[in-house]
């Protein structure tokens, strides 16, 4: 059995420095910055947890939070090209922070992830 990216990267803290670069980026940013809560604690830890199952980490997302369900998830947001593509920059940006973590092969299949999944979300 071939070992996990989540396992390659080391676990749970790798995702966690992810999604903590991400929301840096979301702050800054005026566009995304209103979507999100006025404290972010709860959104990096379920994106971390997230992500993190998604790249065959634990399943605790599954289980303290149900199936991810993005698209219904997302619906309350108008996720127009512009945002989908602020969303892009900001995670990019992290990716970019983590990179030396990861194999370019690695960095490459979570750069197409986030790319396809930003396009799926798009809303308006």
């Amino acid at each position: 059995m071939s070992e996990t990216l989540y396992e390659r990267v080391g676990g749970q803290p790798f995702f966690d420095r992810l999604v903590s670069a991400f929301y840096r980026y979301v702050e800054q940013d005026e566009l995304l910055r209103p979507m999100y809560p006025e404290d972010l604690e709860d959104s990096i830890h379920w994106l971390a947890l997230f992500i993190a199952q998604y790249y065959g980490g634990p399943a605790d997302y599954m289980e303290q939070r149900g199936h991810p369900r993005l698209r219904m998830r997302h619906t309350p947001f108008r996720i127009t090209k512009r945002a989908r593509d602020a969303w892009l920059v900001a995670m990019n940006c992290a990716l970019d922070e983590v990179r030396s973590e990861l194999s370019e092969a690695d960095f490459l299949e979570m750069e197409a992830y986030f790319d396809m999944a930003a396009h799926q979300l798009r809303n308006v």
